[in-house]
């Protein structure tokens, strides 16, 4: 494994990182599998945003006898409210959730105190308003967390939390699919910034990148707040022709080296639920210069029909309980594939279905991509039911 400094906190981190967003689900046995292969391979940071309880509780078992050997990024303002996750801005209910946290981990501290997602300016006033900064700087002070940090998918907002120097870490969706198309160019004048690579090994790290963005990276660099990257592979969508904006497909290697070579980032955090999946993403420490090579990605961009879901379930909670991410991910796959065996007997066994959406939009405000997310259930419920 290779490692880099944690920003100024310094702390180190291995630069293929653990997200446990799809742990949520599996059962003990399956998250300790994971964690004893990450172990083993040097992997050293685990991000943990679910408040779902027993996901939390799996993790805290598997680390048993060993938390010395992860640096546990636990996100606070994340919460667990009837039977579904919601991000909360209540003090109390922060609090709360976690003094949960750190009961269900068996755990006195937290090395990277991860302020859940703040991506508007209303959004960092609260954060302040409400106490809540406050309350993370007494926990850093106190030791309860050793570093602090906080999450955005908004580049200019992510700016400003920078250069607030509060932070020590930040928390962003770093792939080619959002630096350099996600709400910056039309496909033809992206063409146009890229035409001329083709024949290159590797694009220019700041030519292809949005400016803003590529200003962020350079920011965090300058003032010592690590990054720790999320949606490495685009949740998924990067790895496949049928769903990724460049119409092939990316391996794990190539978009885990994009996100390294972005200036700031200390680790890529992937987010797996099997020693399978674990183990594609190991293979960047042994891969070959080629393999990581994805300048390969622009030569076949075909069109781009606008910003699709990432299956992180930042819309929830929903008014009637549905779980969103699941339903899109099975629509965008019974879209491509037709309704298999296995998309129909994963969509009824589910707890609620599409056609239980209340239209009330809930979800869409909360996106922080800007996708329909209520026009995606929609279109399940028409198609699964």
């Amino acid at each position: 494994m290779i490692y880099r400094p944690l920003g100024k906190t310094g702390m180190s981190v291995s630069i293929v990182g653990l997200g446990g967003e799809y742990l949520e689900g599996q059962d003990t046995d399956a998250v300790r599998q994971v964690m004893d292969r990450a172990i083993d391979a040097g992997v050293n940071i685990l991000d943990i945003f679910m408040s779902e309880p027993n996901v939390r509780s799996n993790i805290g078992a598997a680390l048993k006898g060993r938390r010395d050997k992860m640096l546990l990024q636990g996100q606070i303002c994340s919460a667990w409210v009837d039977g579904q996750y919601t991000k909360t801005r209540d003090l109390a209910l922060c609090k709360e959730s976690l003094e949960d946290l750190f009961a269900r981990l068996e755990t006195e501290y937290i090395d990277i105190g991860m302020i859940h997602y703040c991506d508007t300016e209303e959004d960092m006033k609260l954060l302040e308003d409400n106490g809540i900064i406050e309350y993370c700087l007494e926990l850093k002070k106190s030791g309860r967390f050793r570093s602090l940090g906080i999450g955005c998918h908004n580049s200019t907002i992510a700016k400003k939390l920078v250069e607030t120097d509060l932070f020590d870490v930040l928390m962003f969706s770093i792939n080619p699919a959002m630096d350099m198309i996600y709400n910056h160019y039309s496909i033809d004048g992206f063409m146009e910034k890229v035409d001329g690579l083709k024949d290159s090994e590797e694009p220019p790290a700041q030519l292809d990148v949005d400016q803003e963005r590529a200003e962020l990276y350079t920011l965090c660099e300058k003032k010592g707040v690590a990054i720790t990257v999320m949606k490495t592979f685009g949740g998924g969508r990067l790895l496949s022709a049928d769903t990724s904006p460049f119409r092939q497909a990316m391996t794990p290697s190539q978009c885990i080296h994009y996100a390294l070579s972005r200036p700031g980032v200390a680790s890529a955090l992937v987010g797996v639920k099997s020693v399978e999946e674990m183990e594609k993403a190991l293979a960047y420490l042994e891969a070959t210069e080629d393999e990581k090579d994805y300048s390969g990605i622009f030569e076949n961009i075909e069109s781009y029909q606008g910003k699709s879901c990432v299956y992180c379930n930042h819309c929830l909670p929903c008014p009637a309980e549905i779980n969103i991410a699941t339903v899109t991910r099975l629509l965008d796959q019974a879209r491509i594939s037709g309704i298999t065996q296995d998309i129909r007997q994963a969509y009824d066994a589910l707890r609620i279905k599409a056609s239980a959406c209340l239209s009330c939009g809930a979800c869409n405000a909360r996106c922080p991509f800007g996708i329909d997310a209520m026009e995606n259930i929609h279109a399940a419920g028409e198609l699964l039911g």
